[in-house]
């Protein structure tokens, strides 16, 4: 778990503005505390002050007062929101009515926020399920230019250095798409790839996995890994890319000796990139509850700026570590441009 510590001083060298739509939620409050009394980010809670201070209060927070605390029902910059969501939107035929409303709503009034460059990232999800948290995020902010597709990426702690990268895997898409076509897979990898760079600090060795191993099977489900797979090492051929391998193959050498010979990724891989999005949430929660797997995330990638879903299940660890992942993914995006 030195990867997070790190990750938390990277942070603290360089505070985003990170705004948390569920600014009065106890487990968002008391994390927000967290992330301010170690410098991690500028925190932004959306809510109702009088309602936030008096948490804070009973609960011993010592640090909210350092938070901007931003109240939907007297929002100095409404008219301004406002107009910005209509403009985006008008064409889908949003009424300027509907987006004084809208921009009421804390999930939109986080995206927008983020659009208007008074915030750099978002942390939501801890009581609004995933849609509603992407929603907004899809309407306003949008994907990053040349992919069409979001997804979230699982940080795996399996804590068995056999595996992976002494032990830690990246397991995607486990969130959001439930049955990607092969582009969208490939954009997936890719998109991983990528995340594993910036977020995991190791070179992505990936995997992309079926069924099937190298054409041991035949089936439309294994055509479209195949698809994909040729479609991502297109996209970027500096990323190591293989598919199609079963999940043993990916990541066990001695399975991978005998299913794939002469692979340079088979058995090695700490990058898996599931076919659809049952695998992959089935796969990321089995593996945490049957042993013992520090699972953080999802991080959503693949949006024009970070906008990360929590599990509704999270706890105050879990938004403080979100917190400082999203606050790299801005700094990331900021030194990009």
């Amino acid at each position: 778990m030195d990867l997070i510590e790190n990750i938390i001083a990277e942070a603290q060298k360089n505070l985003q503005r990170i705004v948390l739509p569920e600014g009065a939620e106890d487990r968002v409050l008391r994390a927000a505390d967290v992330a301010l009394s170690r410098k991690m980010a500028n925190i932004t809670l959306i809510g109702n002050e009088k309602e936030i201070m008096e948490k804070a209060k009973n609960f011993g927070l010592q640090h909210i007062s350092e938070a901007t605390i931003f109240d939907p029902q007297i929002n100095p910059k409404q008219q301004e929101y406002t107009q910005l969501l209509f403009n985006l939107r008008k064409d889908k035929g949003l009424t300027i009515e509907e987006a004084a409303s809208l921009a009421e709503n804390p999930l939109y009034l986080g995206c927008l926020m983020i659009k208007n460059g008074d915030a750099d990232g978002e942390v939501a999800g801890a009581i609004n399920l995933t849609s509603n948290v992407l929603r907004p995020a899809f309407q306003i902010i949008k994907t990053k230019p040349g992919i069409s597709v979001v997804s979230g990426v699982m940080l795996m702690f399996t804590g068995k250095k056999e595996y992976g990268n002494d032990g830690l895997l990246i397991f995607a898409d486990c969130a959001v798409n439930p049955f990607p076509t092969s582009m969208e897979l490939a954009q997936i990898a890719v998109c991983t790839g990528e995340t594993t760079r910036k977020i995991a600090r190791m070179e992505p060795q990936i995997a992309m996995l079926s069924f099937s191993t190298k054409g041991s099977a035949k089936h439309d489900l294994v055509t479209r890994v195949q698809e994909a797979t040729r479609l991502a090492q297109k996209m970027a051929p500096d990323l190591k890319i293989e598919g199609e391998l079963q999940s043993d193959a990916a990541i066990v050498p001695s399975v991978a000796e005998n299913k794939a010979p002469g692979s340079k990724i088979a058995g090695h891989a700490n990058v898996l990139i599931f076919p659809d999005l049952q695998a992959g949430n089935i796969a990321y929660k089995l593996v945490q509850r049957l042993s013992n797997t520090q699972a953080i995330g999802p991080i959503l990638q693949g949006m024009a700026a970070p906008v990360n879903d929590l599990s509704r299940g999270c706890s105050v660890d879990d938004v403080v570590k979100m917190i400082a992942i999203t606050s790299i993914q801005a700094i990331d995006r900021k030194e990009l441009k």
